[in-house]
């Protein structure tokens, strides 16, 4: 069977979000069990494409509405990536500095249009098109609708919802930017007066899966205004938890890491990389080390940071690190906490990330919407104790401590005081020491590869050819 992802992002060639971590894992694992799998995605003008090589295997131009770009089908040579990866360089829109801005309306459609007019001209068509997000939800709609993509018509496609709260609505004025179609279907495209690419993929993909069971059910009640056709479309959805790159994330291989370690000398190699994330950030080697990693957003709870934090500062029995960026309000109060057991890094930084999951204690996601969550994952992997929000993936992979065969530290809700009220009981589980290390050990024999994921989407995949 030959797969081929569509997606906006693909680590480590283009990385905002978890997209990317996906994106960039699943292809690989689905080869491992014997699927061809590879990726297309568009061709950013950014470190990876500079220092790489690439075969150009394509060439032609599509139309825009009135407009027409040349655009050619690239493919990565000397690739150590796990899958094939092409690229769809159109100069005019998609070889920028970043992944998205304000004119992404017409640049992913560009990109949608351009890959699909690639698909036509190839062979070895794929049996399968799985598309991530609204970046690429136009293609289900596309392939079954626009006359120009008539032969693909009965290709299967796949829609990955990775965050519901983005949808890529645009304006009908711009429906015309769609290749040609029967327009009395143009109620597909639509959902509450707008052109919304993820309700266009939504109904007409053949399936439709996201990356957690939780946030599949949750998604009945808050999708951003897509609760009611999400439950209408039930029946071909369902929940896929996301998994982690084993190879990437592993203690003992990691070449970022101050020092490598087993589960067998974890507290040993933790505290190496404790030590020098606190002698280089001003942070007490002797307390308790939370961390965050991620965006610094409403939907992670990072509007509440500065208030959280400087409450749970004020015993001086912790210490604090985060690594991020986003809401420049945020940044600011953020800046402006004493740097007395506490630190940041604005903006981000692959190295000091896994750096950071070595080196602490816990790791804070007190998130609103986490539909899977990787950074969970790569804590326990690490031995760092996660201390979440019992929400979508988050949900689905933390146990509480107080409950049987529990491992981390679970809360409901994300306000001042519950946070905070959880980090001060993840502080008294580090005071019991014995406990804690062995919970460390504990921890990070959890599988959460992608091996069992890679065999659902696979087993999905072969009941639509059947």
């Amino acid at each position: 069977m030959n797969i081929l992802h569509i997606s906006a992002e693909c680590f480590p060639i283009a990385k905002v979000g978890g997209l990317a971590d996906v994106v960039g894992a699943l292809p690989k694992y689905q080869k491992e069990i014997g699927t061809t799998s590879n990726v297309v995605m568009p061709f950013y003008n950014n470190k990876f494409t500079k220092e790489n090589s690439f075969d150009k295997i394509h060439e032609n131009f599509i139309a825009l509405g009135h407009n027409y770009y040349n655009f050619k089908v690239l493919k990565l040579k000397d690739n150590d990536l796990g899958f094939d990866i092409f690229f769809i360089d159109i100069p005019d829109l998609t070889y920028k500095e970043y992944v998205y801005s304000n004119d992404d309306t017409n640049r992913f459609l560009a990109f949608q249009t351009a890959t699909l007019d690639w698909i036509l001209s190839i062979d070895n068509k794929p049996d399968i098109l799985h598309v991530h997000d609204h970046h690429t939800g136009l293609i289900p709609f596309m392939v079954s609708q626009c006359h120009k993509y008539i032969a693909l018509k009965d290709t299967p496609t796949i829609l990955t919802i990775h965050n519901a709260q983005y949808q890529g609505w645009f304006s009908h004025n711009k429906v015309n930017l769609i290749p040609p179609f029967d327009f009395t279907k143009v109620g597909l495209l639509d959902w509450d007066g707008s052109i919304n690419p993820l309700a266009a993929a939504i109904k007409c993909a053949w399936k439709v899966t996201t990356v957690s069971p939780s946030y599949m059910e949750e998604l009945k009640n808050n999708a951003n205004g897509l609760e009611v056709l999400l439950s209408h479309e039930s029946k071909k959805c369902i929940g896929i938890l996301n998994g982690i790159d084993t190879d990437v994330w592993n203690t003992n291989t990691d070449n970022r890491l101050i020092e490598n370690y087993t589960i067998e000398n974890a507290q040993k190699g933790k505290l190496a990389n404790k030590k020098w994330l606190c002698e280089n950030y001003n942070l007490d080697i002797d307390k308790p080390l939370f961390a965050f990693i991620g965006r610094l957003v409403g939907e992670k709870g990072a509007d509440l940071f500065p208030e959280i934090f400087t409450r749970a500062l004020s015993n001086n029995n912790i210490s604090i690190f985060l690594l991020g960026s986003g809401h420049k309000e945020t940044e600011e109060k953020l800046n402006k906490i004493p740097k007395n057991n506490f630190n940041t890094f604005i903006g981000y930084d692959e190295k000091l990330a896994h750096i950071i999951y070595a080196a602490a204690d816990f790791l804070l996601m007190p998130s609103r919407v986490e539909p899977c969550g990787l950074n969970q994952m790569y804590s326990l992997r690490y031995g760092t104790v996660p201390v979440v929000n019992a929400i979508g993936g988050l949900k689905d992979t933390i146990v509480d401590i107080k409950d049987q065969n529990g491992f981390g530290i679970c809360h409901k809700g994300v306000t001042v005081s519950i946070v905070t009220n959880a980090i001060l009981r993840a502080t008294d589980f580090y005071k019991d020491k014995q406990t804690f290390n062995n919970n460390i050990q504990n921890i990070m024999q959890i599988d959460h590869s992608w091996s069992n994921s890679a065999r659902e989407y696979v087993n999905l995949y072969n009941s639509l050819k059947n």
